[in-house]
């Protein structure tokens, strides 16, 4: 052992503590200073502490059967198609869509319906009717250069 681990600690330099006590005083005023309940107008308090922007959703409900496909494609379709998610055939693009135009309009309804691969039945619009799905197939395939009819909304 040498003689230096037999020392005991150095004590803190003496000269700090008479600046602990003012210190400590002056952060208690400071927070005490605080928590005093603001004084002034509640009107302008509160207009200091509103959110910056406001959302607003308008819900719009159609009822089922009077969907065209354009408006089911946007609701419910292109999550998928528009950028070929899950490799969903992009919207667009006649060299995917092309195979799948050759199966015929009733294939592409019956297997948008059932579901196939990675697509759930319906796409997932489970409250679409079939007539709607067959107005999204025709949409959806006639943007890859089919020429389906697109059954028409009655009213």
């Amino acid at each position: 052992m040498t003689a230096s681990c037999n020392r005991p600690a150095p004590l803190p330099d003496r000269s700090v503590r008479p600046l602990a006590l003012p210190a400590v005083a002056l952060l208690a005023a400071l927070l005490g200073a605080c928590s005093q309940p603001q004084q002034g107008d509640p009107e302008a308090r509160a207009s200091r502490i509103e959110p910056v922007a406001k959302i607003s959703l308008k819900v719009q409900k159609v009822a089922p059967g009077s969907r065209t496909g354009e408006q089911i494609y946007q609701g419910t379709c292109a999550g998928c198609h528009a950028a070929g998610a899950l490799g969903a055939p992009k919207t667009g693009d006649a060299a995917a869509w092309a195979p799948r135009i050759a199966q015929g309009f009733d294939t592409l309804t019956k297997n948008a319906i059932s579901g196939i691969r990675q697509m759930p039945p319906r796409g997932g619009g489970a409250d679409l009717t079939d007539t709607e799905v067959r107005r999204a197939v025709a949409y959806l395939a006639n943007s890859g250069g089919a020429k389906f009819a697109e059954p028409p909304v009655e009213k």
